[in-house]
């Protein structure tokens, strides 16, 4: 059985910072930040494109659901 002091000596032991595997820019903070406008780009272009989509297809939604409507009026 593991009791609390076994738990808190194995979690002493552990090192307070993961080592670095090599020096250097890519294993920097600032490089894990990434690419918050490649982000944005995507998030805009799929709005614009279910915005789109949606003015193609109301037309056609809106008779669907008059038909439906309509046929659980009857």
């Amino acid at each position: 059985m593991i009791t609390m002091t076994r738990i808190g000596g194995w979690l002493a032991a552990l090192p307070l910072r993961p080592k670095r595997s090599r020096p250097g820019p890519d294993n920097s903070v600032g490089s894990e930040r990434g690419d918050v406008p490649g982000w944005v780009m995507i998030t805009l272009m799929s709005a614009v494109l279910v915005m789109g989509l949606l003015a193609i297809a109301a037309p056609a939604l809106e008779g669907l659901f008059q038909q439906a409507i309509s046929k659980v009026s009857k």
